[in-house]
């Protein structure tokens, strides 16, 4: 069979003089789901943005069906019948299903806007490819899973033959991804060619046909997933072998570090979002939390950290009410966030590494003399937290935002793991971080448990919540729906069902769990 897509010896060099992409060739057939992996800052998410004309390289071809094809924008690789979602969905809450679907292919009945013929379009390739969505319901109401599935409708409408997908499951839980995956195969049975990007090796080995890895801006290896293993891609996308798994001895956990009691938390509109919820973070211990988005976490996780207010109950971190201290003086209680939206809440965009490195840190008398900044100490250490976090970077002076998402995720949790702290609250800590990266947060986070500290870990990748943490929460409608003190037998499977609220402890069980 011939390749539909062949990307040839594709360069992009950016003003700065980094090269993100270096002869780099990729191709998929008709009918194929084809994963490409690479650490962050490896070239992938590059080399898509041209494939999907957000960037044009400044040298190789791109061919669909034989056909050169210049996309010198997104509506040109539309028209060529590519398709792309992204990691972070492109949808107006506040409109229809429909109304998202049919975006800059507006039907029109006369003058005014046809909502019934966008609905028929909807509803038609619902029909046509299986999916099982109201065309008519808001976004906002709609489930995660569902947006996700918006978004590849979206595409479908357009005309898309080439579907990209930016790391689809990050969001969703197993059962969400097996239906995800489900609709994935019935696509690659009616022709289309999917483009996986994504870190979770165990969904490359179990949906996809071949698989790409990127490193370094080179194409270093192309396998069929039938025939190779979780640690032959790793290895190729960092050169080494790793573990796939965290080694971690039992906890000891010590006396309380924060204690979150019948806490209350409204949204915007008044609405109670947090519903009377208790638990402690002891020191010692990491307690994981899982949760559909949108199920009240965030506003829990802002009210715990002094990024929102709450309507009733308390939180106290060290004997100290939270809602009295402002940021400052929660960071020299010791509490230390990585948050989930590093782009807005993690980082000063306009500074550089080197800037968000020490943002924190300016005060401090390592950093701080007695007229002047000491800029020898900030560098040197500035210089040893890029090499032990690996950032992907020429120097501590280059602006942040130049930087891949996941080597920004670096700087963020460099930043907040080498600051003073009893109690780290890491939200998403490897979301979008490549193999290599992950394996050494979570070790630094099992290194900090052991040294005494709290951490609370919030993530949707399940897998890395069952390894990591010693005990585990459930979160569903704005209350802990399950408690599990010891993980050892719990599945994912079992944790979906909870998060999903087709399972509930009852109250009994879960105060009798939370006190064990």
């Amino acid at each position: 069979m011939e390749n539909y897509l062949v990307m040839q010896d594709i360069t992009r060099v950016y003003d700065n003089g980094c090269i993100a992409n270096d002869k780099v060739n990729f191709s998929a057939k008709k009918g194929e789901i084809h994963a490409i992996c690479g650490e962050n800052g490896a070239g992938k998410t590059t080399l898509m943005k041209m494939l999907f004309g957000i960037e044009q390289p400044d040298e190789g071809k791109i061919i669909i069906k034989g056909q050169e094809v210049k996309l010198t924008s997104p509506t040109k690789a539309i028209e060529a019948g590519i398709g792309m979602v992204h990691q972070h969905f492109m949808l107006v809450p506040s409109l229809t299903v429909a109304e998202n679907v049919i975006l800059g292919i507006e039907p029109t009945k006369g003058m005014k806007f046809d909502m019934d013929k966008a609905v028929a379009m909807t509803e038609e390739v619902c029909k046509k490819y299986g999916f099982d969505i109201d065309p008519r319901a808001r976004v906002e109401d709609i489930t995660v899973g569902l947006k996700q599935k918006v978004e590849i409708v979206k595409a479908l409408v357009k005309g898309c033959d080439i579907l990209i997908l930016d790391e689809p499951t990050a969001v969703l839980t197993p059962q969400e991804t097996a239906e995800l995956f489900v609709q994935l195969k019935l696509l690659r049975e009616s022709g289309k060619t999917i483009i996986f990007i994504s870190h979770k090796l165990h969904e490359v080995k179990e949906l996809c046909d071949q698989v790409t890895v990127i490193r370094k801006g080179h194409t270093v290896a192309n396998f069929s997933t039938e025939g190779v293993t979780e640690a032959d891609i790793s290895r190729a996308m960092i050169g080494v072998d790793i573990e796939l798994q965290v080694a971690k001895t039992p906890a000891q956990p010590k006396e309380n570090v924060m204690v979150v009691k019948d806490l209350v938390v409204n949204n915007y509109v008044g609405k109670k979002v947090v519903k009377n919820v208790s638990f402690s973070l002891r020191a010692g211990e990491i307690v994981g939390l899982a949760g559909v988005e949108g199920n009240g976490q965030r506003e829990m996780i802002d009210a715990m950290t002094g990024l929102g207010v709450y309507a009733g109950g308390s939180i106290t971190m060290l004997g100290e009410e939270v809602k009295t201290k402002n940021i400052k003086g929660l960071r020299k209680l010791g509490l230390v966030h990585v948050p989930e939206d590093r782009m807005t809440l993690g980082i000063a965009r306009k500074m550089s590494i080197k800037e968000n490195m020490v943002a924190d840190k300016m005060d401090n008398p390592r950093y701080a003399g007695k007229i002047f900044m000491n800029k020898k100490t900030i560098q040197e250490d500035t210089d040893s937290f890029i090499k032990e976090y690996r950032v992907l970077c020429k120097n501590g002076e280059q602006p942040i935002f130049g930087l891949s998402g996941g080597n920004i995720q670096k700087v963020v949790v460099a930043r907040e793991f080498t600051s003073y702290n009893r109690l780290v609250v890491v939200d998403q800590p490897t979301r979008g971080i490549d193999v290599g990266a992950a394996e050494f947060i979570r070790e630094r986070l099992v290194q900090m448990r052991d040294e005494g500290k709290a951490v609370f870990l919030i993530s949707a990748d399940l897998g890395e919540l069952m390894n990591l943490s010693d005990s585990l929460m459930v979160m569903h409608g704005g209350e802990i729906s399950a408690y599990f003190p010891d993980i050892t037998n719990l599945t994912e499977d079992e944790l979906g069902f909870y998060m999903l609220g087709v399972k509930k402890m009852s109250d009994e069980e879960i105060r009798g769990a939370l006190h064990e």
